[in-house]
Order: structure tokens, then sequence, then C-alpha cells
């Protein structure tokens, strides 16, 4: 996993964990540029982990992120 997933992912576990889902849609818009409706996708998954860690984020961010090269 890169350093930026993670850092971004540390950034974004923050601004869930002070429940600012607002600030985690800017976020995610703004410095990833994700549309809307995969913010919420992401946001989702966030929140449904058991346990809400940099490394569970930064995954999820990178299976969101990967683009279909077919």
């Amino acid at each position: 996993m890169s350093a930026i997933w993670f850092h971004q992912a540390q950034r974004l576990t923050q601004m869930m964990n002070s429940n600012n889902e607002t600030q985690a849609h800017l976020y995610l818009e703004q410095l990833l540029l994700f549309p809307v409706d995969i913010q919420d996708k992401i946001i989702e998954d966030i929140c449904n982990l058991s346990h809400c860690s940099s490394v569970a984020v930064a995954s999820i961010i990178g299976n969101y992120s990967i683009i279909d090269l077919r």
C-alpha cells in the first residue's frame, strides 16, 4: 500500500472519528477527485468497519481508486 494512501487514510479517519462527514466529503472530492456517489460508498464502507484503522481505510480508498484497464 502506498504511503500516500496511508496518509490520506489517516486524515479521513480523523474526520470520520470526529463525525465530520461534510469535511470528509470535501476532502475526498477535492484531494482525491472522487465523484459524490463514490464518496458515499467509501464513507459507508468505512462506517461498516469493525475496527477503523488507517490501514483498513487506505485499503478501501485504494479499492475505489483503481482504474479498470481492460
